[in-house]
């Protein structure tokens, strides 16, 4: 049974460098963004007031509303 836990898995055959530099730079980008604040929505300008429209699958447009 090949899912067998108390089978050891087979050796894994050694990474390239080219794959090694990518997991690395993986992992750096990782800790960068972990570190990163993220930056705030920007306000909308001229848009709809009250919650988000497409959300709830209905948009108005010059008082009147159309269902999508």
């Amino acid at each position: 049974m090949p899912d067998d836990p108390s089978q050891p898995a087979p050796p894994r055959k050694p990474l390239p460098p080219a794959a090694q530099r990518a997991l690395a730079e993986a992992e750096a980008r990782r800790a960068a963004a972990a570190q990163a604040k993220p930056q705030p929505a920007a306000k909308e300008f001229q848009g709809p007031k009250g919650p988000e429209p497409t959300r709830y699958g209905d948009w108005e447009n010059k008082g009147i509303a159309s269902d999508f």
